[in-house]
């Protein structure tokens, strides 16, 4: 197996911060993590002088290669050594064309620089950001060897979809001065000689291409002293003040977005703000639930602001005393007020909001990536394709008809303007009468659709492990529950008094020029949650506790790993095997979750991937950390500098107490069993 890295950073480029490279650091990072080939590969510029240089004093392999902005996302495009001048001035004309933040270049400019892509490694960011679109991958996905991603979690998952591309992990660092840590993300290849061809054949097949040299895509480098974790379910053990928690916090340093529950965070200190920030974290947790159940209240209300019934009244009051005016008074028409724009009414200008829409909609049809499989198996996407650029023709017709429409309106209403001064003839007022009845109608469905909301139901049922959590709607009760929900410090007294007439209700928020009309919304119908236990009660305080930790290790799907500091601490040991060892369980299959206990019902009942043992040594007075691992079945722990343990005896100390204490419970237990 070879270990690679191909993506490094060796000049400060305007897409990039500032850093001042160092070749001794490069040449220590190639040499401590021996790794057998490197591709230089900066922000849209290739330094053929340095890279020479580089060159020459690495003993890796070394590609040539570039990171560009191709249509709003990274792709790295990387060459042979053999082929350097060549690379060089093509790579200048990339150089040419990106010259400040937000340029980019498009494929068919990619493919006119370049050439023939099938001669280089076209690696995009994959599953990583900025992430290539769906469209743009689409077309380059004749040439692309890989996608990048940014970590193990996500490097197995996408080994594991046959629909995705084979990942690579790579550090994505900057070779600096003083650079404190090395970096501990690279890709092992099952590739002999490190050729461009080589490495592209080894890429196109995911059997090739681990996250480790022994253990394929089970262990992943964490450290860059070479110390691994599982990609799976790793308990981490050892005695006090050993480093468990230092090591902890090391991960957290090493790895970007991490979860992490520290050591008696969710445990209760007071009740009664406790149980207020529980309610408010629930509600956090599921405001996303609450915006999409009231999108489409939000839609109606952005048309019924614009509504006011009593303009309306106003202007057909206006053109029916102007109407009966102008009749009364036809015989004092002149030739001003005889002219045809006189009364010449305004053309209505109308939306193209709904053919906006089909157009966005057909748009993401176009481009998704996921579903791209089932998309095609259905539709034809070049008729798509046609189908789009129609619709967008149609509604360039549309707004500059609009447009249009507007400048004639314009004309006539300064025509009108000036024929009026001129005359004392009555000129009758404007009014769209079939808009005024509309508008009547809008604001009587709203009612409706306020009312129907307003009306008592669970909306949402949730389960977690035993927990139910119910989301139900109901009217506000008073106008502080109002202030509570708006999150702001204003009154809402005069509001309320008109809560039941739901158009009266918006017009008097819209009177509160502190409150934003996008807010609105939330202040017509209450969401509230309850949090209920096994038996169908409200959760108690302990309780609540419980359901934060499995929420937070419920939500640690969102992120690349899991870390979690002694739940013991906090949580008896029923829970903690009925419950929170089987979600670690349950998550640890689709992500990394390191674990620190002291406790056997976790250490030994959780069904760990991995073990990793700590230890403390003084050194001239300083402590010096130790991590031991290995696999639940190995009798021998080993750390990364070779020292080894008995895992028995290891485990048996950290978890029961010793061997003695272990019989001894045992012993007891035997004693008191039921025969």
């Amino acid at each position: 197996m070879k270990k690679i890295d191909l993506h490094i950073h060796t000049v400060s480029t305007i897409s990039d911060r500032f850093f001042t490279f160092s070749l001794d650091t490069f040449k220590r990072y190639v040499t401590d993590a021996k790794l057998d080939a490197v591709a230089v590969t900066n922000h849209d510029v290739f330094d053929g002088a340095q890279f020479r240089q580089i060159q020459q004093a690495l003993t890796a392999t070394v590609f040539p290669g570039i990171e560009i902005n191709v249509e709003k996302g990274h792709v790295l495009v990387i060459g042979k050594p053999s082929e350097l001048d060549d690379f060089e001035s093509k790579t200048a004309l990339v150089s040419q064309r990106i010259t400040k933040i937000g340029d980019s270049i498009s494929v068919e400019e990619l493919i006119k620089i370049f050439g023939n892509l099938q001669n280089y490694l076209v690696i995009p960011h994959y599953d990583k950001g900025p992430a290539i679109a769906g469209e743009t991958l689409e077309k380059l996905k004749t040439y692309v060897s890989a996608g990048e991603v940014d970590s193990a979690k996500k490097f197995v998952r996408n080994a594991k979809d046959a629909a995705k591309l084979t990942p690579v992990l790579f550090s994505d660092s900057r070779m600096m001065v003083d650079l404190a840590t090395l970096p501990s993300r690279q890709t092992y290849i099952d590739c002999g000689t490190l050729t461009l061809e080589a490495l592209k054949s080894c890429l196109q097949d995911k059997a090739k291409v681990a996250l480790s040299e022994r253990d394929g895509n089970k262990l992943w480098q964490v450290f860059d002293n070479g110390q691994k974790l599982s990609t799976g379910l790793n308990v981490l053990i050892g005695a006090r003040s050993t480093g468990k928690t230092h090591t902890l916090n090391q991960i957290n340093e090493a790895i970007n977005n991490i979860k992490y529950i520290e050591q008696f965070s969710l445990v209760q200190h007071n009740e009664a703000v406790n149980e207020r920030e529980f309610k408010n974290s629930v509600e956090r947790r599921r405001s996303a639930f609450v915006d999409q159940y009231l999108a489409g209240l939000k839609q109606v209300l952005d048309e019924i602001t614009k509504v006011d019934l009593a303009a309306n009244d106003r202007e057909v009051g206006a053109y029916l005393d102007t109407l009966l005016r102008s009749a009364v008074e036809a015989d004092r028409r002149d030739a001003f007020s005889k002219a045809t724009l006189f009364d010449e009414v305004e053309f209505p200008i109308g939306n193209a909001t709904t053919l906006q829409s089909l157009v966005e909609s057909v748009r993401q049809v176009i481009e998704n990536i996921e579903y791209r499989p089932i998309i095609e198996k259905h539709v034809d996407l070049a008729a798509l394709r046609r189908l789009a650029r129609e619709l967008i023709e149609v509604l360039r017709t549309k707004l500059l008809d609009a447009e249009k429409r507007r400048v004639v309106n314009a004309l006539v209403k300064e025509i009108k303007q000036g024929l009026k001064i001129r005359t004392a003839a009555v000129q009758v007022q404007d009014v769209d009468l079939y808009a005024v009845a509309m508008d009547k109608k809008r604001v009587a469905r709203f009612s409706e659709i306020v009312g129907s909301l307003k009306k008592d139901a669970i909306i949402f049922r949730e389960t977690l492990q035993g927990f139910r959590i119910e989301a139900r709607k109901h009217s506000y009760a008073g106008a502080i529950e109002i202030r509570a929900a708006s999150g702001t410090k204003l009154a809402f007294s005069d509001a309320f008094h008109k809560y039941d007439d739901a158009y009266n209700y918006l017009r008097e928020l819209k009177q509160n020029e502190g409150l934003p009309s996008a807010d609105y919304y939330k202040l017509f119908v209450k969401i509230s949650y309850r949090i209920l236990n096994k038996d169908g009660h409200e959760v108690s305080g302990g309780e609540r506790s419980e359901f934060r930790l499995l929420q937070e290790i419920a939500d640690a799907q969102n992120f690349d790993l899991l870390l979690i500091d002694e739940p013991e601490s906090s949580f008896d040991n029923l829970f903690l095997k009925s419950e929170v060892n089987q979600i670690l369980k349950s998550i640890s299959e689709t992500m990394p979750v390191v674990v620190v206990t002291h406790n056997n019902t976790v250490g030994a009942s959780v069904g760990a991937d991995y073990l990793l043992y700590t230890t403390k040594e003084l050194e001239n007075g300083v402590p010096r950390y130790r991590i031991f691992s290995g696999y639940p079945t190995d009798k021998k722990m080993v750390s990364v500098d070779g020292k080894i343990i008995n895992s028995h005896e290891t485990l048996l100390n950290s978890l029961e107490a010793g061997v003695d204490t272990y019989e001894r419970r045992r012993q007891g237990y035997e004693a008191i069993k039921d025969q």
